[in-house]
Parts: structure tokens; C-alpha cells; sequence
């Protein structure tokens, strides 16, 4: 059984807010999977599927963000699930608005939500990370997440959820790089590819001569012997002194 997570604030004034990707992500996938209705159960809303074969279970944290893993934790106790069979859909101010990351473990990079899960699960689950992008200073970061996202962010943000509930089965197949270069490529990014090595560095070669130069250097006449058979020959024809 996989449990998915979405991570948000309850109420109807935080739906659209940016702190709340985590639940439109989940709601997408219950629209297009049908999944059962959303009912009360372990301080949350739940939703049963199944995807591939495998029962997948749906959970929105009501506890608000900072308290998500209270919620996430009864559920993987009620059905005795560990970390692996975690995956915690959040926002994530460090990437670029509607670029996406996905990695078990790590930090919790300062998310009170992922912070919570950990404290109260362990810290091996995955963790898809949706790019909100970030303000540009720490004292905007509280009004960021809780504003509500920009007209101008349908462009990525409708493409990128649709994609997530698209692709949902490679959550559960565990296929994390193919799922990172489908929703790349909703939102009209390159895929992720392995940069190229850098080529090895060439011995540097001495600078040419320049053929003026060079000629000058081979005209130059040489140093004459003055010791041996060819210093007396010379000295013989030239009439030096023995």
C-alpha cells in the first residue's frame, strides 16, 4: 500500500495559496484516478484507490501544516506502513516556480510540514518537491507562501498538477526519473539530463615561433668547434696558428 500525502493548510481562505500545491496536487489525483469521496479519518480527509494494481491511500492533513505529521502518522500506524511507503507532495521555495525535485530522506530544508513528518515518521519517505520559487529575502518568505498564486502562474501551475495526476502510476511504480521528465516537459522544460563531462585538459604546447622568427633562427650561424679533427682541419685551411 502506498500512502500519498498532501501537504496544506484547511479552510477555504488557504485553497489557493501557494503553501497549498501539496493538496491541489492530491485532489488532482482523486479526480482522475476515482478514488473513493473524501472522508473524516486519522485528523484528516482520506481517499482510497488503487493505481497499478496497488492500494493507494490519499490523506490531507487537517491539523494545519506545522502539525502534518501527527495526521500522516495514525494513518501509517492504523495500517502499519513504514517510510518507504510514504510519499510527501509539497511546495518548495528553493526551486524555480514549477520545476520539481524527487528524493527519500534529507533535510527538511526549514518546511514546517516535512519538519512535523519526520518528527513524527522517520525521515526515509520521498519527497516530491513542486518549485513555488522563492521571494528573494527571509522577511518575505511567511507572506510568499501564504499569498495566493499569481494569474500569470496558471501558465505552469495547471500543466504541472494535470501531469502529477496524469503520471500518478509512476508514484507508484516507483519510476521517479521518468515522472520528473513527464512533468518537465508539462511545463515546457527540458528534461533532466546528466551533464556532459568536461573534456580533459590538453597539455598546454609552447608558443610557436613566428616563421620570421624561425628562419632567423636557422639562418644564425653555430658555434664552431675548437678542439678535435674538425677544429684542426679549420685551423689548417683558414692558416690558424697551431
Amino acid at each position: 500500500m502506498l500512502l500519498i500525502a498532501g501537504l496544506g493548510n484547511p479552510g477555504p481562505q488557504y485553497r489557493s495559496n501557494r503553501h497549498n500545491i501539496g493538496f491541489m496536487a492530491v485532489d488532482a489525483i482523486h479526480r482522475r484516478h476515482g478514488f473513493s469521496p473524501w472522508t473524516k479519518k486519522f485528523k484528516g480527509e482520506i481517499a482510497e484507490g488503487e493505481l497499478e494494481g496497488e492500494k493507494v491511500l490519499l490523506i490531507k492533513p487537517q491539523t494545519f501544516m506545522n502539525l502534518s505529521g501527527e495526521s500522516v502518522a495514525e494513518a501509517m500506524r492504523f495500517y502499519k506502513l513504514q517510510p518507504a511507503d510514504l510519499v510527501a507532495i509539497h511546495d518548495e521555495l528553493d526551486l524555480t516556480a514549477g520545476r520539481t525535485r524527487i528524493k527519500t530522506g534529507g533535510g527538511h530544508g526549514g518546511h514546517n510540514g516535512l519538519k512535523s513528518i519526520d518528527a513524527h515518521c522517520g525521515k526515509e519517505y520521498r519527497r516530491l518537491r513542486l518549485g513555488i520559487g522563492h521571494p528573494g529575502s527571509k522577511e518575505l518568505v511567511n507572506n510568499h507562501v501564504l499569498g495566493d498564486f499569481a494569474k500569470s502562474d496558471k501558465v505552469w501551475l495547471e500543466p504541472l498538477i494535470e501531469a502529477i495526476a496524469d503520471n500518478a502510476i509512476m508514484l507508484v511504480k516507483r519510476e521517479d526519473s521518468q515522472l520528473m521528465n513527464r512533468l518537465a516537459l508539462a511545463v515546457g522544460a527540458k528534461p533532466d539530463e546528466e551533464k556532459p563531462a568536461k573534456p580533459a585538459a590538453v597539455a598546454a604546447k609552447p608558443a610557436a615561433q613566428s616563421h620570421i622568427r624561425a628562419a632567423r633562427n636557422f639562418n644564425q650561424p653555430k658555434a664552431l668547434p675548437t678542439t678535435g679533427p674538425m677544429a684542426d682541419m679549420l685551423k689548417k685551411l683558414f692558416g690558424g696558428k697551431e
